[in-house]
């Protein structure tokens, strides 16, 4: 079964093109390292929840949105390596150089992690 990493993130509404572009070339990497996909998702229908939701997760202010992406690995075993490799990368590689190729939002109030899946119901 493959393996997940799930990243929420406030991104300024006004960046919304930076950020596609931010992450078309950022995620070009991790497909060269093993990801099988890659998914970022602009919100559409995130509502307030009455003790947490997803906004609050991550600070969103009112002139942000909240982006909900995931890689997929084929196992951890490529997933840390991958990460293995984005981490070396950092200062090498243009497409995930903070100079180079600038984070159009926080990175501070990103949360993220990595997943097993237990249950994958496919058509």
């Amino acid at each position: 079964m493959s393996y997940i990493d799930g990243i929420v993130t406030a991104v300024p509404k006004a960046n919304k093109d930076a950020f596609i572009q931010h992450a078309e070339t950022a995620d070009a990497a991790f497909m060269e390292w093993g990801a099988l996909r890659v998914l970022e998702c602009w919100e559409d229908d995130v509502p307030d929840g009455k003790v947490t939701d997803f906004r609050r997760a991550v600070q969103a202010t009112d002139d942000e949105v909240v982006v909900f992406a995931w890689i997929e690995w084929p196992d951890k075993a490529t997933r840390d390596a991958g990460m293995a490799k984005m981490m070396q990368a950092m200062d090498s590689d243009p497409r995930l150089n903070p100079e180079k190729n600038p984070m159009p939002f926080d990175g501070k109030r990103m949360i993220f992690g990595g997943f097993s899946p237990v249950v994958d119901f496919k058509k």
